[in-house]
């Protein structure tokens, strides 16, 4: 159901002689779902010198930290295309010799002497990727605000809109901030409740090589280059320009400031730009770029660009609603609910928390943009954790696991982009390292799109990024069903088959063909005695069967490589099956090695379960249990991204209060949480995912995983609810996506059992539906379902039986009773089905 609503804000658009505020109507018209007023981030203190309590905006490509303090307002400031370095290779030289001997080590039981022949000369290469780095920070300085009243500061993500609000001396100020995709500029605006009432000065600083400069008094020109790192001098120029348009008073300019005195209202246009055009071109002129953007937008009004941006953001932001009910809870400040939330009840919180992480997702990731890196696109450091990069063994991925069933499929575009970029860098190192066609990446890529190892070989010696990163493409696909966009991704699929296929090596012992040499990402408790280089980790066999199958299908729906798919055919008989250990476990690795005491906060071993289809409560009741119990040794405590992956685990076990727990766990202050190794990880004031530190993976994961709480579409039938907790007995979502081109126009639940819902198609086909209580559809023929699936979208590929070691103890899956029902849906037409 598509609503054309009017957001009205009342805007201070002059102040007369007389003292007197007159305001014009804003509307922004948008095509959207009405959202709840309670969709914003606030607090009673301003952020002071703490990062992690200022508020974030962005546009996708730049992006503030907003800190609030009235005496001194800081903006952070970032765009996603400044990094240290210039385009650079990471390839090793020297694998390709030592492959054959690093795997014959492997083969022998020599694990030691593997790894520190691979350490030598499979990971010979120094440079470990460039890092993301600041522009730096604009400052306005207030003289005579250090004393002040009735202070708050919010960020409204129903609006994309910072705000700050306190009293000096009877007098109100306010502060309204906002990054514009529409006209890529941020926008700062300042009114005050009595004319001449704005006196400050603006200032920036950079920690990069620059300069700061003032033009006509009113402008302020920082001009840059990035840092050096690995050997790799600093190529990415950069300029920021921050302009001053006032309403009434003085402006005049120092060397390095500029000063306004006794302004009406004031708005400040900050424009940023780079010389980067692609990872092998840096010729771009970054001040003529960040001049074009600062000319089309300064012929604005405020009122025009505050129009334009919510229009632009709302677009896609309104899509989704979400009502988990609301208490008293939300008159707190957001630090606070964070503070009480696991022993309160604020379901609120949660509603808040999955919107924010769509806010995000919009925020850092913008069609023709990057796609968003460990931290997004915020960042105050040169050297940030892990270079802020792109950490493809899972953290990049659980970046967009909300962007399709969210209704944000826009935003996974800049991901896609980066991989066909990636299928292009990975075929050097495919050819150079290992000898093989197809395209490789390792676990780690950044802005120059390197594809060799990084860091040491328990982390970077794992050749699967590339195989991950293409199964979201096709992921993608089964979401849109579209072949134009299937046929534009083919190559990039079919090259990371092509790797895989070309790689696979004949263990000796069963004759199976696994990856070799690779470990199960960054685990070595349960390893050769510390040592996590192996072959055939069950990440990459899962990794291996999706692939196979993905390009299989792919080649059939474009009748193109017939003979190629029938290799996939038959190197897939040849994978190893997973296996389940003597503790009743799902193996990590090939061999029985899983320690039921590890915690590691990577559980890789999982991805068949999710966010695969692999694992499933009705196909492979044993494969779920063993997973199941992999899942509980690990413990449910960890890093942030861990307990946000680990909603999305007991969501796939149906097990909602489990799944519940743990966005418990992730909305604890960070640093409360303890009982593991990884402990202290949660959610810091501003409501960001704490690894620690901060990593925005978290976010978005638990986003997904509350979707997969209200709505799953992987198992064979789009399944309504099949996670939902005791605390949520009650609720609605409108918006949300499923595979096969099915939305989720409104749905309704009481007492936890589905009351209404209403589903369009937008592909036609046969609609499966999986629901816990007899429903009837209003309209059209309603039967049960019999047999396999026929649409497309929801055959599963069926995978193999599993190995089970004769010390295990299995357990039924415990599933809940439910209701498997088929309809006939028309491309295009909304099906409304309610309880009976």
């Amino acid at each position: 159901m598509q609503l054309t609503r009017l957001n009205k804000m009342m805007i201070p658009q002059k102040i007369n002689g007389k003292g007197i505020l007159t305001f014009v109507l804003l509307c922004a018209s948008v095509t959207a779902f009405a959202q709840s007023n309670n969709l914003k981030l606030w607090y009673d203190k301003p952020s002071g010198k703490v990062w992690e309590r200022a508020m974030p905006i962005g546009n996708g490509r730049l992006a503030g930290m907003v800190y609030g303090n009235p005496e001194r307002e800081t903006i952070q400031l970032n765009e996603c295309t400044l990094w240290s370095g210039g385009p650079n290779r990471n390839d090793s030289y020297s694998a390709l010799a030592a492959l054959p001997k690093v795997r014959q080590l492997i083969f022998d039981n020599k694990y030691r002497e593997a790894a520190t022949l691979a350490t030598k000369d499979i990971k010979s290469e120094k440079i470990n990727g460039m890092c993301y780095q600041s522009v730096g920070n604009l400052y306005l300085n207030f003289p005579g605000h250090e004393h002040y009243e009735n202070y708050s500061r919010e960020l409204d993500i129903s609006k994309a809109v910072a705000i700050t609000s306190y009293t000096v001396n009877g007098v109100t100020y306010k502060r309204e901030v906002f990054a514009s995709n529409a006209d890529q500029v941020i926008i700062v605006h300042l009114t005050a409740s009595q004319p001449a009432s704005l006196t400050f000065s603006a200032a920036m600083f950079s920690p990069q090589k620059s300069t700061i400069v003032t033009k006509d008094k009113d402008e302020l020109i920082l001009s840059g280059i990035s840092g050096d790192k690995d050997g790799i001098r600093g190529q990415d120029k950069f300029q920021a320009l921050v302009k001053i348009k006032t309403d009434g008073g003085e402006v005049a300019a120092s060397d390095t400031s500029v000063n306004v005195s006794k302004a009406n209202a004031v708005t400040l246009f900050i424009s940023i730009a780079t010389n980067f055009i692609k990872y092998d071109n840096i010729s771009a002129d970054e001040s003529l770029r960040a001049n074009n953007y600062l000319d089309k937008a300064w012929a604005k009004s405020y009122v025009q660009l505050l129009n334009d941006h919510i229009a632009g953001y709302q677009k896609f932001f309104n899509r989704v609603s979400l009502n988990l009910g609301v208490t008293d809870s939300v008159k707190n400040p957001t630090d606070r609910r964070i503070a009480g939330f696991a022993n309160g009840n604020d379901p609120q919180l949660v509603e808040l928390y999955f919107q924010f992480g769509r806010y995000l997702l919009i925020s850092s990731s913008q069609p023709g943009g990057q796609p968003a890196n460990l931290q997004g696109i915020w960042n105050k450091e040169m050297n940030p954790p892990w270079g802020s990069k792109y950490t493809i063994n899972i953290n990049t991925e659980m970046n967009y696991w909300p962007a399709e069933e969210t209704n944000l499929a826009e935003m996974h575009e800049p991901l896609v982009q980066m991989v066909k970029d990636l299928s292009v860098t990975g075929q050097t190192t495919a050819k150079v390292m290992y000898g093989v066609g197809g395209w490789v990446t390792h676990h780690n890529t950044d802005l120059w799109r390197i594809t060799g190892p990084v860091d040491g070989i328990s982390s970077g010696l794992w050749p699967s990024g590339g195989v991950w990163l293409s199964t979201q493409l096709w992921d993608r696909y089964m979401y849109n069903g579209d072949k134009a966009y299937l046929k534009s991704v083919y190559s990039a699929l079919r090259g990371a088959a092509q790797f895989y296929l070309e790689f696979l090596v004949e263990e000796p012992e069963h004759k199976w063909l696994v990856i070799s040499p690779s470990v199960s990402p960054e685990n070595t408790a349960g390893a050769h005695k510390g040592v996590a280089i192996d072959a055939g980790c069950t990440m990459d066999n899962q990794l291996a069967f999706d692939i196979f199958s993905y390009v299989i299908d792919a080649a059939k729906i474009l009748n193109v490589d017939k003979e190629f798919a029938e290799k996939l055919r038959a190197a897939r008989k040849r994978l190893p099956p997973m296996q389940i250990g003597q503790y009743g476990q799902l193996q990590e690795w090939l061999h029985d090695l899983d320690n039921p005491n590890d915690h590691n906060r990577h559980v890789s071993h999982l991805y068949g379960l999710y966010p695969s289809n692999q694992i499933s409560p009705y196909r492979t009741p044993e494969l779920f249990d063993a997973a199941r119990t992999s899942l509980i040794d690990r413990g449910d405590v960890s890093t942030g991204w861990s307990m946000g992956w680990k909603v999305n685990f007991w969501a796939r076990f149906l097990d909602g209060n489990h799944a519940y727990k743990l966005i418990k766990n992730q909305l604890t202050p960070v640093g409360l949480n303890k009982g593991s190794a990884n402990s202290g990880g949660g959610t810091y004031p501003n409501l960001f995912d704490a690894h620690p530190p901060f990593q925005i993976d978290g976010n978005f994961g638990c986003a997904a995983g509350i979707t997969e709480m209200l709505m799953q579409s992987a198992d064979g039938a789009l399944n309504l609810l099949p996670a939902i907790p005791a605390e949520w007995q009650e609720g609605s979502v409108a918006g949300l996506r499923a595979r096969g081109g099915f939305e989720i126009v409104s749905m309704k639940w009481k007492n936890g059992k589905l009351n209404e819902v209403k589903i369009k198609s937008t592909l036609g086909g046969n609609c499966r539906l999986r629901v816990g209580n007899v429903v009837k559809l209003q309209s059209g023929v309603l039967k049960k379902a019999v047999g396999a699936n026929p649409n497309f979208f929801y055959q599963n590929e069926q995978t193999a039986r599993p190995i089970i070691s004769e010390k295990a103890k299995l357990k039924a899956p415990g599933e809940k009773p439910t209701l498997l029902y088929d309809f006939a849906t028309q491309a295009g037409k909304t099906y409304t089905l309610v309880s009976s």
